[in-house]
């Protein structure tokens, strides 16, 4: 094991990254403490900082275990996955105070393994491609990624979560997309999905609907987008979340309610009446304590980790590790724009955390074993080293190597 970490690039080491993470953990302390008040801020405070410490602790030894070691055991790692995500519908399951099942209890710990499930998930297509790579012209691979989408995408919707199953599907879109899948084979799914799309929004939103009807939809999901769609009818007052967030978020003016009194707690806020606003809501609370500023300064912080994680794809030194990093970027950056989007009415409302930002212990350590993994394609070397597992970059045509040395020495 020694050994294999004196191989690695160690200035590569993206310390800019981590800073940018510890910097939006930080704030997310702040945010929860102050979205909790007097009653739940503490407790919220210390989650945050110990899944913040936690969450540095497993980007280091993540950092330090090679990617290609982890991704030898993919396979495991998703029917495990996919099991976790069934058990919330299992005695194992837990509603953690809500009225959804997408938790689980194990030995007194609760987490929600969908988080879990987005991870393994990147891994499993990256190390999925790595045999199927030779294939990337033929239909079967189609196949083949779509059957290996479906079990964990089956398994978040039963939740139900249709949420994070919209962030499985955006991840493989652009894993497939970056993998190098023909084009010929993509295209015509492209060119069918724009009038497949026009009707399945017209066809969801008729009340006779088999997803309704078969509760893969259900009710009050298709009340959130009928009530988004026409939010003018809305006699049960479905879209008061998202009708108090803009309120929130609009009265934090330019530079947010906290400087302007001087951080005094006692001053009465509007995010004070939307429901979960530490966590599917904090950036109501983001806005209007920072104001358009901060949410400015916060919104440059995503978009440099992002730019970041998409940079390592491209410098990566091998397939694996571009795909790695290309899904972790997609996954963050899903879930900044959903979550935001959903804040300001732009999206229906649904429920999913703003990564490094939302109370909780599953998102944290999620969106932090992804920047563990990240960091360790930056310190991959350029070369494979002899008693190595590594795919690394071939000097002919500029294509890379499959080739794959399995003699470990950890």
């Amino acid at each position: 094991m020694k050994k294999k970490i004196k191989q690695y690039d160690w200035k590569k080491y993206d310390y800019f990254l981590l800073a940018a993470v510890i910097m939006l953990c930080s704030i997310s302390a702040f945010a929860v403490k102050l979205a909790g008040g007097t009653s739940h801020g503490t407790a919220y405070m210390k989650n945050q900082l110990f899944g913040m410490v936690l969450g540095l602790i497993i980007v280091a030894g993540l950092s330090l275990l090679d990617y290609h070691f982890i991704c030898k055991f993919a396979a495991i790692y998703y029917v495990l996955g996919v099991l976790l995500t069934l058990a919330t519908k299992s005695p194992l399951g837990d509603n953690n105070g809500t009225d959804t099942y997408r938790w689980v209890k194990i030995l007194g710990i609760t987490f929600q393994p969908t988080e879990l499930m987005k991870i393994i998930f990147i891994l499993t297509l990256a190390a999925m491609f790595i045999k199927l790579r030779n294939r990337l012209d033929h239909v079967s691979t189609l196949f083949i990624v779509a059957a290996v989408t479906l079990f964990p995408l089956a398994a978040i919707l039963i939740q139900p979560d249709l949420s994070s199953s919209f962030v499985v599907l955006f991840i493989m879109l652009v894993v497939v997309i970056v993998a190098g899948v023909s084009y010929r084979l993509l295209a015509p799914f492209f060119i069918a999905a724009v009038p497949l799309g026009i009707v399945f929004f017209w066809y969801i939103q008729q009340p006779y609907n088999i997803f309704l009807k078969k509760k893969i939809l259900q009710q009050y999901q298709y009340n959130r987008i009928m009530v988004w769609l026409h939010p003018d009818n809305d006699p049960l007052q479905l879209g008061m979340q998202q009708n108090r967030s803009l309120r929130a978020i609009s009265s934090g003016n330019l530079i947010g309610k906290f400087i302007q009194d001087g951080g005094n707690s006692s001053t009465s806020r509007v995010y004070d009446l939307i429901p979960v606003r530490e966590s599917d809501f904090i950036w109501a609370v983001i806005g209007e304590e920072f104001g358009f500023l901060g949410a400015c300064i916060i919104l440059l912080l995503f978009i440099f980790i992002i730019y970041k994680c998409i940079k390592t794809a491209k410098q990566a030194q091998d397939y694996l590790g571009r795909l790695i990093a290309t899904g972790v970027a997609a996954m963050f950056a899903f879930q900044v724009f959903a979550n935001i989007a959903v804040a300001t009415r732009i999206f229906p409302n649904t429920g999913l955390p703003l990564p490094f930002l939302s109370n909780g212990l599953s998102s944290m350590l999620a969106s932090m074993i992804g920047i563990g993994l990240v960091m360790n394609v930056c310190i991959q070397p350029a070369k494979s080293s002899k008693g190595g597992f590594s795919m690394r970059t071939s000097s002919g045509g500029g294509r890379l190597s499959s080739e794959i040395d399995f003699d470990l020495e950890l």
